[in-house]
C-alpha cells in the first residue's frame, strides 16, 4: 500500500506533495509552490511573484508554504502583504493553500475570510485550544513526526475529525508508513480506511 506524504522535501518521493524551494524548477510530480515568510525579499518582490506565476503548471497541487512567522526578521505588515497576495493567487488558480505558521495562528485565522480555497496548517504541533479554533474556522491540520511520541498531540489528533487531517514527513527522515500506522491506532481504524480517507480529503481540497 502506498501512503501519501502531504508535505515533504524529498525529490525521490513522488507519492506526495514536494515543497518547491523558491526559484527552483518544478519536478514532474505533485508539488506546492509559494513564498515562505523566511524567503520574502522586498527588493525582489516582483521577481518572486513572477516565478510563482510562471511555475503554476497542472502538477502544482497547492500554493505554499506561505503564511506568518513571528520568529523571522521580516516585519509583520510585509508578511501579511505577501500572504494575502498568495491567497489571491490561490483563489484565481483554484489551488488549496499550505500554511506555515509560527505563533501567529489567530492572525492567520483572520485571513480565512479572504480565501476561496481550502487552507491547511502544515506540521501542526500546538495546543488543543488552537486546534479547536482552527477547526472551527474550517482549516485542515497536517500532522507530522511529533505524533509518534507527543501524547498531547496524539490526544488532539484523536479528537480531530478524520476528514480534516493530512499526514506528512516535512523535512524529517522517517518512513511515512510509521505515521499512518500510529494514526490508525489512535483513530482506531484500519490502515486501509485511513489511507482511503486521506485520499478522499485530497480530492476534496483540490476539487471541492
Amino acid at each position: 500500500m502506498d501512503f501519501f506524504d502531504f508535505h515533504h522535501h524529498k525529490k525521490n518521493t513522488e507519492n506526495g506533495i514536494y515543497n518547491l524551494n523558491i526559484g527552483e524548477t518544478p519536478p514532474d510530480f505533485p508539488y506546492s509552490a509559494g513564498i515562505h515568510p523566511n524567503d520574502i525579499d522586498v527588493n525582489n518582490e516582483k521577481q518572486q511573484f513572477d516565478w510563482l506565476q510562471r511555475i503554476l503548471s497542472p502538477n502544482c497541487f497547492a500554493i505554499g508554504e506561505c503564511g506568518l512567522d513571528s520568529l523571522v526578521s521580516v516585519d509583520q505588515k510585509t508578511q501579511e502583504d505577501f500572504f494575502l497576495k498568495q491567497i489571491l493567487i490561490a483563489n484565481e488558480v483554484k489551488r488549496p493553500i499550505i500554511i506555515h505558521c509560527v505563533r501567529k495562528f489567530y492572525e492567520v485565522i483572520s485571513f480565512k475570510k479572504k480565501a476561496g480555497q481550502p487552507m491547511i496548517i502544515h506540521g501542526f504541533n500546538k495546543k488543543r485550544r488552537i486546534a479547536e479554533d482552527l477547526l472551527a474556522n474550517n482549516f485542515y491540520l497536517s500532522f507530522g513526526k511529533a505524533v509518534l511520541y507527543n501524547l498531547s498531540l496524539q490526544d488532539i489528533l484523536k479528537n480531530t475529525p478524520i476528514d480534516k487531517i493530512f499526514l506528512e514527513t516535512d523535512n524529517e527522515d522517517f518512513n511515512i508508513k510509521e505515521l499512518y500506522q500510529k494514526v490508525s491506532e489512535i483513530k482506531e481504524i484500519s490502515l486501509e480506511q485511513l489511507n482511503e480517507q486521506i485520499l478522499e480529503n485530497l480530492h476534496t481540497i483540490r476539487n471541492g
